[in-house]
């Protein structure tokens, strides 16, 4: 009988669920916590990981044969091994020969490993599509050398490689959420102490990706007006 009643109402009801994003946001001092967390490591990996890139991109244009392969072995290995490899191998295998780093230091390191890798990249090509001829145009003309490479290389470089360096730093404002493996209190993390405390996956991760998602706009948002104040009048 039970079976016939149900094949009449249509079969099993429905499952209804009930949204609690009060439960999340109640946590707000948190999330806001784990936001500071997120573009502190933002910004510093983005500050180190372009200084890396500079430095890897003179070596390969500028160095000499042994340095030129060790600075493309490092680009290399980097690109092509994940990010989460990359941070096991500073957190937990360094230990293991003696180099331990906590935490947070662990993944500032990582980060700016893998950032340096691909802004070493962008880098070089940066600056060698600058053509040659304007470079001996600028030494005909009498201009030092310093001159040439700040009025010539750098800025028509910089205009260039910029917005493959704000995209670039964009991606690495969402790859951040990779510390959370090794228990850096950020923004991902944050939300995984949450979700275990209210047990709303939906909700918290729902939250957490509307968060992201504001964070890269503001971000590209913030890059758009320092390329226009830069470069808008060249």
């Amino acid at each position: 009988m039970r079976r016939e009643n149900r094949a009449k109402s249509g079969g099993a009801a429905p499952l209804r669920y009930h949204f609690q994003f009060r439960d999340v946001l109640a946590y707000w001092p948190s999330l806001l916590d784990g936001v500071a967390t997120t573009l502190s490591l933002t910004g510093i990996t983005m500050v180190g990981g372009l200084a890396l890139g500079v430095l890897g991109a003179s070596a390969q244009l500028y160095g000499p044969r042994p340095l030129r392969i060790a600075a493309a072995a490092y680009v290399e290995a980097i690109r092509n091994t994940p990010l989460l490899v990359q941070l096991f191998i500073v957190f937990f295998g360094l230990p293991q020969i003696g180099v331990r780093l906590d935490a947070p230091v662990a993944a500032i390191v990582t980060l700016i490993v893998n950032v340096g890798a691909y802004a070493t990249e962008i880098v070089r090509a940066g600056l060698q599509a600058i053509p040659r001829t304007q470079v001996e145009a600028g030494h005909a003309l009498g201009l030092s050398g310093y001159q040439v490479f700040r009025h010539i290389v750098l800025v028509p470089a910089l205009k260039m490689m910029f917005p493959a360096l704000a995209s670039q730093f964009t991606l690495l404002l969402l790859a951040t959420s990779v510390v959370s493996f090794i228990s850096v209190e950020d923004l991902f993390h944050t939300a995984s102490i949450i979700e275990s405390r209210t047990f709303r996956d939906f909700e918290v991760y729902t939250v957490i990706g509307v968060v992201y998602l504001g964070l890269a706009l503001i971000c590209r948002a913030g890059f758009a007006l320092l390329y226009r104040a830069a470069f808008g009048r060249r």
